[in-house]
């Protein structure tokens, strides 16, 4: 898993530059690596994991000593908490919905962030990738919002997504604009030539 390099990049913006021309809509693409690095998510495991560990060997053997308990707890929290920190192990540690819920909030936090709530009309809309949680989400302003049934933007996401987990995400990125594109070019279609927001893909590494 990667984000997208600089011409990747410059693909999403002029794919972003091309669909403005036709609609009011002011689109903003967001990629984020991850929405939370779970720093919390080994410790909690590696407390649970040492405080069992030592009580389990002194009741099956009872050969250690406070000393050696204590050394042996202190061992097992070290040797947990490294292996969980590992990517790989800490996502499967973390239930999705609590990985959604980090990737929903952050979307949430960008839209406004990256002023999509300021737009002339109402008229902003936020694509929202983050890569770690195979998380992609869709957020329009009301000015989109009474005109475009919410399932049709879901529609676009499960799409989206799919390509995400295929590690596709420059495919998707660019599909999903060309769909919102034909969509708000007729829901949302241009009325003035005005561009409020930068014509980019944000990265958050």
């Amino acid at each position: 898993m990667s984000l997208l390099n600089e011409k990747e990049q410059r693909q999403v913006a002029q794919a972003i530059d091309h669909v403005e021309r036709t609609t009011d809509a002011e689109l903003v693409t967001v990629l984020a690596a991850a929405a939370d690095d779970y720093a919390y998510v080994p410790l909690i495991w590696a407390g649970l994991v040492a405080l069992l560990v030592p009580g389990l060997i002194n009741l099956s053997s009872g050969w250690l000593d406070a000393n050696q308990l204590l050394m042996t707890q202190i061992a097992t929290f070290i040797v947990v908490a490294l292996i969980c920190r590992l990517p790989a192990v800490t996502s499967r540690l973390v239930p999705e919905r609590v990985r959604h819920w980090r990737a929903g909030n952050l979307a949430r936090r960008q839209f406004l962030e990256q002023n999509l709530h300021k737009t002339i009309g109402g008229t902003g809309v936020l694509i929202f990738v983050s890569e770690a949680e195979r998380y992609v989400e869709i957020l329009v302003d009301h000015g989109i919002s009474h005109r475009v049934d919410d399932q049709v933007w879901r529609s676009m996401v499960d799409v989206f997504t799919q390509c995400v987990r295929d590690g596709k995400t420059l495919e998707g990125f660019l599909g999903c604009i060309e769909s919102c594109g034909q969509l708000l070019s007729e829901h949302v279609p241009v009325t003035q030539g005005r561009n409020e927001l930068p014509n980019r893909l944000v990265v958050l590494g």
